[in-house]
C-alpha cells in the first residue's frame, strides 16, 4: 500500500435512537447515528407486522382456504386463431405534371 493516501480507520461510536450503541471502525472520524438498528428493527426482533395494503393480503388468504393448501393447476387457454386480414391495394398516384399545377 502507498503511504500517506489512505484515509484513517478508527474506532467510532454508532448510536441508534432507541438508546443502543455498539463500536466499529470507520473511515468517517466521528460518532455515526441511526434511526433503526438490530436492536430495535422489527424483523430482528420477531414483532414483525404484516401490512395489508388494499385488501392483498387478504384476497391471498381467502385463495389459500378454498385450496386447502394444495396446489391447483390451471389448465392453459388454447392460443386463439388470429383472422387474416385482407390487404388492401391502394390505386397508384397520379402524377402531376408542371403544366397542371
Amino acid at each position: 500500500m502507498k503511504e500517506k493516501i489512505h484515509p484513517d480507520y478508527n474506532p467510532v461510536q454508532v448510536i441508534c435512537t432507541c438508546g443502543s450503541t455498539f463500536e466499529v471502525r470507520s473511515t468517517a472520524g466521528k460518532d455515526i447515528k441511526l434511526e433503526i438498528c438490530s436492536a430495535c428493527h422489527p424483523f430482528f426482533t420477531g414483532k414483525q407486522k404484516l401490512i395489508d395494503s388494499v385488501g392483498s393480503l387478504s384476497k391471498f388468504q381467502k385463495r389459500y382456504k378454498k385450496t386447502e393448501g394444495k396446489t391447483v393447476r390451471v389448465a392453459p387457454k388454447k392460443a386463439v386463431k388470429k383472422k387474416a386480414v385482407k390487404e388492401v391495394k391502394l390505386a397508384p398516384k397520379k402524377k402531376i405534371s408542371d403544366d397542371e399545377e
